[in-house]
C-alpha cells in the first residue's frame, strides 16, 4: 500500500473552481501540488521532507503560502461545506502540545495575574 496521498479527478474537479487564474506561465500540475500540500500537512512533515513524487518542496511551500495569503484554502473549505447536509457525528481533534519545561514556573514567578476572582493579600 502506498504512503502517498493523491486527489482523485472527481475531488480535484470539485475544488478547481476556487483556484486562482494562472497569469503568465502556466502553473505546475495542480493535482500533484495540492496532493503534496495535503500529504505534508496531514503527516506533519517539514516541507523539505515531502516525497519527490510531488515535485520540488519549494514549489509546494510557495503555492501553500501564496494561496493561503490569498484566502484560496478558506474559500475551498467554505465551498465544500456550503449546501452539505448537517453531520450526524461531530469529532473534536485531540491534538496536544508539549509545553517547555520552564512553562510551569512562569505562574510561580508572578508573570501571570491570578485567574481567580479573589483578591490577593497585600
Amino acid at each position: 500500500m502506498s504512503d502517498q496521498y493523491w486527489l482523485t479527478e472527481t475531488q480535484l474537479e470539485r475544488i478547481r473552481q476556487y483556484f486562482p487564474r494562472s497569469r503568465g506561465r502556466p502553473r505546475v500540475d495542480d493535482r500533484r501540488v495540492v496532493s503534496g500540500i495535503i500529504h505534508v500537512i496531514r503527516n506533519g512533515l517539514r516541507w523539505r521532507d515531502a516525497p519527490e513524487v510531488y515535485g520540488p518542496h519549494k514549489t509546494l511551500y510557495n503555492r501553500f503560502v501564496r494561496w493561503s495569503r490569498k484566502g484560496v484554502f478558506d474559500r475551498i473549505f467554505s465551498g465544500l461545506v456550503t449546501g452539505a447536509p448537517e453531520p450526524d457525528i461531530v469529532m473534536i481533534d485531540a491534538t496536544h502540545l508539549k509545553a517547555h519545561r520552564t512553562a510551569c514556573s512562569l505562574a510561580k514567578k508572578g508573570l501571570f495575574r491570578a485567574v481567580s476572582g479573589e483578591q490577593r493579600a497585600a
